[in-house]
């Protein structure tokens, strides 16, 4: 079994999200191309994206990104100062707003938890699988 972890704190720049995208990538080439299936990975990859943009946009404009290997899963973290869980909206076909990732994430992942923390934030967990069955 391989464990590894990675953790990255960051402030809202134009780049977080690639960032956060970059270290997600750099994280599954640690795991070595047979830990994890090519279309799992771009799965990873699309959650922490999407996990990261809603914590800048909603959050507080930090955020916390932890990832995680478990047996048969990888686990997404990210931590942000907002105390308020996602929540499942219609998404706008209209104007763009929005509503459509967290639907997204919880279609994805095998479990999705949001747990609060000391300080008051929360944590987003997204835990996906290693391999498409």
């Amino acid at each position: 079994m391989t464990t590894l972890s990675a953790e990255r704190t960051a402030l809202r720049s134009p780049a977080a999200v690639a960032e956060a995208r970059q270290a997600a990538r750099s994280f599954l080439g640690a795991l070595g191309q047979p830990a994890v299936d090519p279309e799992c990975a771009d799965t990873v990859i699309l959650v922490v994206s999407e996990l990261v943009t809603n914590a800048l946009r909603h959050g507080g404009g930090a955020y916390t990104l932890r990832l995680a290997t478990h047996p048969g899963t990888i686990e997404v973290a990210v931590e942000d100062s907002s105390p308020h869980p996602p929540r499942m909206r219609t998404p706008d076909l209209v104007d763009g707003t929005g509503g459509f990732g967290w639907h997204m994430v919880n279609d994805l992942a095998r479990a999705t938890v949001v747990t609060t923390t000391p300080e008051g934030g929360k944590t987003v967990r997204a835990l996906l699988p290693r391999r498409i069955r």
